[in-house]
């Protein structure tokens, strides 16, 4: 009987990136090592990169077979990973591969099948094509079945691949994407809402690792809408192993541009003060960018006049990738990610304490400008960094 001794992980987009491709691999093979060290440290001996690919050895037969939806789950979660599979290591002597071609699928139900034989090893005395024809032929031999090579009822996948030989009856899609940490580091500002944690998983999967700014404020709202951040912040931990949440006090700004600016411009001017702040917490940490969650045409602040209103305050780059997004987008991408259900939680936004009737939908930046010199921004800022919480998590 033939037991799983390996998973062999494949990439798609490192592939392409020539001399630099190493440097990825590497990362990618540390990010699986790391989770797999946190999540189940005894069920495996070795993550090694191999000829274009990752290779997981398993300590033993027991735990891959009462784990494999453990492995299924984890792997699904490391960004970088196009394809996975549960693999059975064989021999490079074609009599023994299709013995063991065979046994490997002979108990499953399928009326058709196909061969796909992939020869990295280009010294191995037969191609693909005449490694699939011959393992082919005696699977039709053994079982009658016939080939078909568009839709078969399964696929009996070869890999020979430096010195060794690979069999397995499945590819598993991955998360795809880039290895996390490959693409640097970011600060992501982390509402409560639905967007903000979908914006803040496309930054992972490009493989910028993000830590997070959250503004609130307390104690005009619940400690409850900071324990809201917190569990959105650890849902997206499965997707990087750790991060840090910085928690912004607000209110105080708050009150000074409700005092001293009209009315219709308080959101502009709430969120100049918060790309202030988030730009010098993000200087003060070498973090080269920001990420927000924000899509145009969603709410007041985020019309395109109002959102060049905000960002002409800072110089720090402001990433966006939900920008076209709709809404049923976000939120679908919510639910596989797992964010939705803790985002759709009754709480109080920041933004939403003081808010006009009547919000500018098109700021004039003259007219913000001109309001905005009643308020000492220096002062502001200083203070507000000053009280900055930080959770690691």
């Amino acid at each position: 009987m033939l037991h799983t001794t390996h998973i062999i992980c494949h990439y798609a987009e490192i592939g392409i990136k020539g001399g630099n491709r190493n440097y990825f691999e590497r990362i990618l093979a540390k990010n699986i090592k790391e989770k797999l060290d946190k999540e189940c440290p005894r069920g495996f001996r070795s993550v090694k990169r191999i000829s274009g690919r990752i290779l997981i050895k398993f300590t033993n037969k027991k735990d891959i077979k009462n784990s494999r939806d453990t492995y299924s789950m984890l792997l699904a979660t490391i960004f970088g990973i196009a394809n996975f599979s549960f693999a059975v290591e064989s021999k490079q002597d074609i009599k023994i591969l299709k013995k063991d071609c065979w046994n490997l699928i002979k108990d499953k139900k399928f009326k058709t099948f196909r061969v796909t034989a992939q020869r990295s090893q280009k010294d191995f005395p037969m191609t693909s094509e005449e490694i699939n024809k011959e393992v082919g032929a005696y699977i039709v031999k053994k079982s009658g079945k016939k080939v078909n090579l568009t839709k078969p009822d399964i696929n009996c996948f070869i890999e020979i691949v430096d010195g060794r030989a690979f069999i397995y009856p499945e590819k598993i899609k991955g998360p795809g994407g880039m290895p996390v940490g490959s693409g640097g580091k970011a600060l992501a500002l982390l509402s409560g809402g639905i967007d903000s944690p979908v914006a803040a998983y496309y930054a992972l999967k490009r493989g910028v690792r993000v830590d997070f700014a959250h503004f609130h404020s307390l104690p005009f709202t619940s400690p409850a809408s900071l324990e809201k951040v917190e569990s959105l912040a650890k849902a997206l931990l499965k997707f990087q192993i750790s991060a840090k949440i910085h928690f912004i006090p607000l209110a105080d700004i708050q009150k000074e541009i409700v005092l001293k600016a009209p009315e219709k411009l308080r959101i502009i001017l709430y969120r100049r003060m918060m790309l202030r702040i988030a730009e010098k917490l993000a200087r003060d940490n070498n973090y080269p960018a920001l990420y927000t969650g924000e899509s145009v045409g969603q709410v007041a602040s985020q019309t395109l006049e109002n959102i060049k209103a905000a960002e002409e305050v800072i110089s720090l780059p402001v990433l966006r990738p939900l920008i076209g997004f709709d809404k049923e987008d976000i939120i679908k991408k919510a639910k596989e990610i797992g964010t939705y259900e803790i985002s759709i939680l009754p709480h109080e936004d920041c933004c939403a304490r003081f808010v006009p009737k009547h919000p500018e939908i098109k700021a004039d930046l003259k007219e913000v400008r001109k309001a905005e010199k009643k308020l000492e921004v220096k002062k502001i800022i200083e203070k507000a960094v000053e009280k900055i919480e930080i959770e690691k998590g």
